[in-house]
């Protein structure tokens, strides 16, 4: 864990911003042993900041709720225990938004709302939108300018208010599944797979750094796709490999994919 391999994992001047800033913030709760949180990561910004800290203790990735995409880097001192993450003086809170539900407003529409009110991207993690309300995530500092200011999202009019982290409802994402055998779990392999597109259409995609395993970036066709890994392609949505179910007499691999609709 050292400051200078900030320069070997940053791949823009934003990226060595970022990380600068995350180790400022975690590094000073880690010298006094008091909590430290940052703002909310992408799962990009997340891997970065797994390579710069390494496995430390008292480090934990927490957005709100178990399979939370964005997530903040949380510093626990050890007198503290991991479920203060779930308690009143968590760094993360939940907002519910309610309105009428014959309405249907969109994450695009909640988070152009939120950005519009002047709220920065890193004080909000992921926006859970169900059949009359949203459930959402934000910094604690910034929950009551939010609780204050946010009475819209495009049209709909909103009733808003703080619940606990476990009163969070997450709607399961729709997701349409594809049975498939591939040559090999490459990465080219599995994106013309899942979004039915020819190999070599996905090798272009692959090349012109519009995918990403785990949000991590990749551009390399070769690359080998876990199970279970999200696999994100930039104008063309994402897919998670859900099973790899074995050979079949011809020598492929079966597989189960799973697309976001």
């Amino acid at each position: 864990m050292e400051r200078s391999n900030i320069d070997k994992i940053a791949h823009s001047a934003e990226d060595k911003l970022l990380l600068a800033k995350l180790w400022d913030k975690i590094t000073a709760g880690m010298r006094k042993n008091i909590l430290a949180s940052t703002g909310f990561l992408s799962p990009r910004e997340q891997e970065m900041a797994r390579f710069l800290f390494g496995e430390q203790e008292g480090l934990h990735f927490f957005g709100g709720y178990a399979d939370a995409e964005r997530k903040m880097l949380v510093f626990l001192p050890d007198y503290l225990p991991e479920e203060e993450l779930w308690g009143e003086d968590s760094p993360v809170a939940c907002l519910r938004c309610s309105f009428f539900q014959g309405d249907s407003p969109s994450h695009r529409d909640f988070l152009g709302a939120l950005m519009g009110e002047g709220i920065s991207r890193e004080t909000l993690g992921d926006i859970c939108v169900g059949q009359g309300r949203c459930d959402f995530f934000a910094t604690k500092d910034i929950a009551p300018y939010i609780l204050q200011n946010f009475t819209g999202a495009g049209r709909t009019k909103l009733h808003i208010e703080s619940i606990p982290l476990a009163q969070a409802q997450i709607p399961e994402p729709e997701t349409k599944e594809i049975r498939d055998t591939v040559a090999s779990l490459r990465l080219d392999s599995i994106i013309s797979s899942g979004f039915r597109i020819g190999r070599s259409l996905a090798c272009q995609y692959i090349a012109a750094g519009k995918a990403a395993i785990d949000g991590l970036p990749c551009e390399k066709p070769d690359k080998a796709v876990a199970e279970g890994a999200k696999v994100s392609v930039r104008g063309l949505g994402k897919i998670r490999l859900t099973s790899v179910n074995g050979e079949t007499k011809k020598g492929r691999i079966s597989v189960t994919i799973h697309k976001y609709i």
